[in-house]
């Protein structure tokens, strides 16, 4: 299968670490040109130099804060100025906070709206011009909470399953365009995040963090956590040319976990 990503260039938003990372890699190894970007210079520093040093793509890096309009702007022009065009977007963010209805406040309602929708819908509106330009991709990367709303997860509840409606809204609007748009959602992919989630629940039941993930991977038919590279593999594959006939879908990553149809 020809994936076709050699020289074509994408901007992998929060990919410092975790799933961005992995994403970032995968691209690389398959010869794209890469923009990398999170709010910490020193990681984006380091996962570039350690990206460079697989002597595929090409790889730079901008520091930007994609709550903010204005950096979202400059990342977006930085990014064409910098290869020369911008032909694949992955929308990423890390997760909000955890809380319950009565626990959270306005002010959370507003950080998670702004990181986990409205950048997305803002990073899109920038790409959007040059991605017209000769048709593109887009990965929206959102939680198996789209499917199955996760216990003490409400904001991301509320604001992955907008990403859904998002995507299947501008599949249809984009592919005049030749543009394609995907949502993929990971479930327990052996992440940072993830890992946190578990010792918040381990101290929720008063057990250690290892019997918490015991918990976890009894209830996924494949009994163990993904690895970030298995969910990149997957996300890469929808921004190939092998994907040319998939957009407005979305697709779980998680071993079988969610058991809604």
């Amino acid at each position: 299968m020809e994936l076709q990503l050699e020289g074509k260039t994408a901007l992998v938003v929060a990919s410092s670490q975790g799933l961005g990372k992995a994403i970032a890699q995968r691209l690389v190894l398959e010869g794209a040109n890469v923009m990398i970007t999170s709010r910490n210079e020193e990681k984006l520093k380091e996962v570039a130099q350690e990206l460079s040093e697989l002597h595929k793509g090409r790889v730079a890096y901008i520091r930007a804060d994609v709550t903010k309009k204005e950096e979202i702007q400059r990342l977006v022009v930085q990014t064409a100025e910098t290869y020369g065009a911008l032909e694949l977007l992955v929308n990423n963010a890390g997760g909000p906070p955890t809380g319950t209805f009565e626990t959270i406040t306005d002010e959370d309602w507003y950080q998670a709206f702004e990181l986990n929708l409205l950048s997305y819908i803002r990073l899109i509106r920038e790409a959007l011009p040059y991605l017209k330009k000769n048709g593109g991709k887009i990965v929206n990367i959102a939680s198996s909470s789209i499917k199955e709303p996760i216990p003490g997860l409400l904001l991301s509840n509320t604001f992955r399953t907008g990403i859904v409606g998002l995507t299947k809204t501008l599949a249809s609007e984009f592919a005049q365009y030749n543009i394609l748009i995907n949502t993929v959602a990971p479930g327990r992919i052996a992440t940072e995040r993830v890992a946190f989630l578990d010792q918040m629940n381990a101290e929720k039941f008063g057990i250690t963090k290892e019997e918490m993930e015991m918990r976890m991977k009894s209830a996924i038919p494949l009994g163990r956590y993904g690895t970030p590279e298995e969910f990149a593999n997957v996300v890469t594959f929808l921004l190939s040319a092998a994907n040319s006939y998939m957009t407005g879908q979305s697709f779980l990553v998680d071993g079988g976990m969610v058991k809604a149809i």
